[in-house]
């Protein structure tokens, strides 16, 4: 009965029936719907992330110079007040005055950097041996931001802790020194990235802008087959976030640089504007299928970006509460490893080079660019707050705001969560009896228990201290199980980039 004509027949007339086997075929469909929607909800969390780090950069330019002259009129009042109060200055002030004095030395010292030596330096180098350098300083942008923020943490702390306290360290002035040191080296580094991004648009083959923007797709192979978590995917998010918003600042500076170069000629932007579109597209398009891929071989689900965006938002309406330990620009810092005070000298020192300031109609439009940036800065706050409310409220975390995140390990992590979490027993009301701005969010029932949105990926959450979570297949069991630890247990104070895992 074997024979060809029998095999050839069997091959053209077999048949088979999906429905056979028709969880797995759903579950293969909803992978192609969540690649699908991928560039949508990224986009949202990339969106809101950047203008997170817009207002915190426009911090460093509007608010900060006038907190940092309140405070030196209170300083210089001070005999006036007499000495009733035990602190001379409040612990913000003295931060504020810290980060002030330390912008104004850096830009003073940037000033013995020559711009143009360094441009024709790097010109005259390769396009292999510039394709290098350019990938070293990305590697050295993250280790400085890694370290930066704990030195000028450090600094305000030593500036400001209790000074019954017996120090066994060494005092403010060392930290002082190493937190200029840092922020003028940080700054030095951004300007020889930007300068290389420079002789990139300048160059007549654009061969070394094309190497520089497939550099980018080198970076999917080193992150797509890598196992990832959802913690760990959002540390991803937060540092693209952060190397987008500091991509859109190293172009407007190459824009300046080569407007000046043509005289403020408005034709020469519309050359630079094809080169400017490829470096944002190639960004937007490496990061899309990077998200797209991790989430497709870790089985995350798209609504997990909703959890992401909705603890950025937490952040900021925590840093407006009344008993708020750390500004929020600080706070932004910490999450994404978005440092401004190096990227605000160095905007500084190629803005007043490029732009001659003669006359006093000249210093009229600069207060009144000064007065937009606030109005800019007062703008861009009010309706971060509005949706960050809104987000809060759709991911039902009010109640994180007022009560403090349970620990798990009470011997193991309540020490730590004690110095990373606020104590929000309740929101302290001010002499005037109006409490703070997060008090004005919808108040929920006292029981009625707060949780992110739950999905799939959660069954691969672990929780920072390496526990793995046992997943039983029992839907039953699950529901009386202990909630897994939400993205408001991750430790504050972690950088991105470091693991968490």
């Amino acid at each position: 009965d074997l024979s060809l004509l029998r095999f050839i027949s069997a091959e053209l007339t077999r048949g088979y029936f999906l429905e056979h086997n028709e969880a797995k075929y759903t579950e293969w469909r909803e992978r192609v719907y969540t690649c699908m929607r991928i560039p949508k909800e990224l986009e949202k969390l990339m969106f809101f992330g950047i203008f997170l780090c817009l207002d915190a950069f426009l911090y460093v330019f509007t608010l900060l110079p006038l907190r940092v002259f309140l405070a030196m009129f209170r300083f210089m009042t001070l005999p006036c007040y007499g000495l009733r109060d035990r602190r001379l200055l409040q612990p913000a002030q003295v931060c504020d005055i810290l980060k002030g004095v330390i912008l104004v030395i850096c830009y003073f010292m940037m000033h013995y950097v020559d711009y143009s030596m360094m441009y024709h330096l790097i010109r005259g180098q390769s396009v292999i041996k510039l394709y290098i350098i350019y990938n070293m300083l990305e590697v050295a942008d993250r280790l400085f931001s890694s370290f930066g923020q704990d030195i000028l943490d450090a600094l305000y702390w030593t500036a400001t802790e209790p000074k019954e306290r017996k120090r066994a360290h060494i005092g403010v002035i060392p930290h002082f020194f190493m937190a200029v040191l840092y922020v003028f080296l940080h700054a030095i580094l951004i300007m020889v990235q930007a300068t290389t991004l420079n002789v990139a648009f300048n160059s007549h083959n654009k061969s070394l802008l094309t190497i520089m923007m497939s550099n980018n797709f080198v970076e999917i192979k080193g992150s797509v087959f890598k196992k990832f978590e959802k913690n760990n995917l959002f540390q991803m998010s937060n540092s693209d976030i952060k190397e987008r918003f500091t991509n859109y600042v190293l172009l407007l500076i190459v824009c300046l640089r080569n407007m000046e170069q043509f005289s403020w000629n408005p034709d020469h932007l519309w050359v630079l504007f094809p080169d400017v579109c490829m470096v944002v597209a190639s960004e937007i398009a490496v990061d899309i299928v990077k998200h797209a891929f991790i989430t497709k071989f870790n089985d995350i689900t798209a609504d997990v970006y909703s959890e992401y965006r909705a603890s950025l938002a937490f952040d900021l309406v925590s840093s407006r509460q009344k008993n708020a330990y750390t500004d929020y620009s600080d706070s932004v810092s910490r999450r994404m490893g978005f440092i401004p005070l190096p990227l605000a000298v160095l905007l500084i020192r190629v803005v007043t080079s490029s732009i001659k300031v003669q006359g006093a109609l000249a210093y009229v439009c600069v207060v009144l660019f000064y007065c937009g940036l606030i109005s800019l800065k007062v703008l861009n706050s009010i309706v971060l707050l509005g949706k960050s409310c809104q987000y809060v409220q759709e991911a039902k975390m009010e109640e994180k705001l007022f009560n403090p995140v349970p620990t798990a390990t009470p011997g193991k992590s309540s020490g730590k969560q004690q110095g990373v979490f606020k104590s929000n027993q309740g929101i302290p009301a001010d002499e005037n009896g109006s409490t703070s701005v997060t008090n004005q969010l919808v108040h929920q029932k006292e029981n009625t228990p707060s949780f992110l949105l739950t999905s799939n990926s959660d069954q691969f959450l672990t929780t920072p201290d390496g526990e793995e979570k046992d997943i039983s297949q029992d839907s039953s069991e699950l529901k009386h199980r202990s909630s897994k630890k939400d993205l408001l247990e991750i430790d504050r104070f972690t950088i991105c980039g470091n693991r968490i895992d």
